[in-house]
């Protein structure tokens, strides 16, 4: 399959890159998630999810999942990476009469396998994705991102039981485990630790990974392919990861870079990290 050359690292700075002026320029909210969940993205669309720029729907490919659909913008920076549709879109995001919704959408966006946005259910649909593949016989793997807050779903544990009861080794979850949802920390709203317990109770393939660490991450992530069992991945993130004053901050859930201060700061920092082997896209496309 086609695949763009970019690498994890440089797909991972231009999500976030993208994420930082896709929603500036909409005005729209959730940047903090886009950045905590970019080394995810980045690795997996760079260096390991099967897809094919030039023909999306091939039946060949692999199948994602972003149930954690308000961090749309940074599936939708990887596909216009990736080539599935020109960058210059992603300027539209979040606007009126845009494909790209604010939470993500399958509607008209080539690469995007599910809408999403009703935390707790992307599980479900990609079980349910997995257990037709295995049906038809076919080798296709699905891989889902999900939120370490939307697990307070009973519909995620509905799923990640029949996942077990139907062996779907072709299901491969990873959790964004930033510690943090919409207005406080997991913790403090429903305890989900101990995590990795709980999966192995309902006999998953259990991971832990460091999810800003990209060679750790795409070792987990091929290790995963050899499982017999469905595998989920708890890659410990921070939330609002590479944008300082944004990290760790509950208020970047749902708050935007406005002008000014908080956007030029943003953009300083972004650049400060940026790989030498990429470019700014916006000093391409203009802004």
């Amino acid at each position: 399959m086609k695949r763009n050359n970019l690498s994890g690292k440089e797909l991972s700075w231009l999500i976030r890159r993208h994420g930082i002026e896709m929603t500036h320029l909409s005005k729209g909210s959730h940047i903090a998630s886009v950045l905590s969940v970019a080394d995810i993205i980045g690795v997996l669309y760079a260096e390991i999810i099967n897809v094919d720029p030039s023909n999306p729907k091939s039946e060949e490919r692999d199948y994602f999942v972003l149930s954690k659909g308000h961090a749309g913008a940074a599936i939708y920076a990887a596909l216009a990476e990736m080539g599935f549709f020109d960058r210059s879109i992603l300027k539209t995001h979040y606007q009126d009469g845009s494909i790209l919704s604010g939470h993500v959408s399958h509607k008209e966006v080539p690469g995007v396998d599910a809408s999403t946005g009703s935390l707790g259910h992307g599980l479900s649909y990609a079980v349910g994705m997995a257990l037709a593949l295995k049906k038809q016989g076919r080798n296709n793997k699905v891989y889902v991102v999900l939120g370490d807050g939307e697990c307070d779903e009973g519909a995620v544990w509905e799923a990640a039981l029949m996942a077990n009861e139907y062996c779907l080794k072709n299901i491969i979850a990873i959790i964004d485990r930033n510690q943090m949802q919409s207005l406080d920390f997991t913790e403090n709203t429903a305890k989900l630790e101990p995590l990795a317990d709980k999966w192995r109770a309902f006999n998953w393939n259990v991971i832990n990974v460091n999810g800003h660490d990209h060679e750790a991450l795409r070792l987990s992530l091929e290790k995963a392919q050899g499982s017999v069992a469905p595998t989920i991945i708890i890659a410990d993130t921070i939330k609002g990861k590479g944008i300082s004053f944004m990290e760790l901050n509950i208020l970047w859930h749902y708050r935007f870079p406005h002008p000014g201060q908080e956007y030029d700061q943003a953009l300083q920092e972004l650049k400060d990290q940026k790989p030498e082997t990429v470019n700014d896209p916006y000093e391409v496309i203009g802004k």
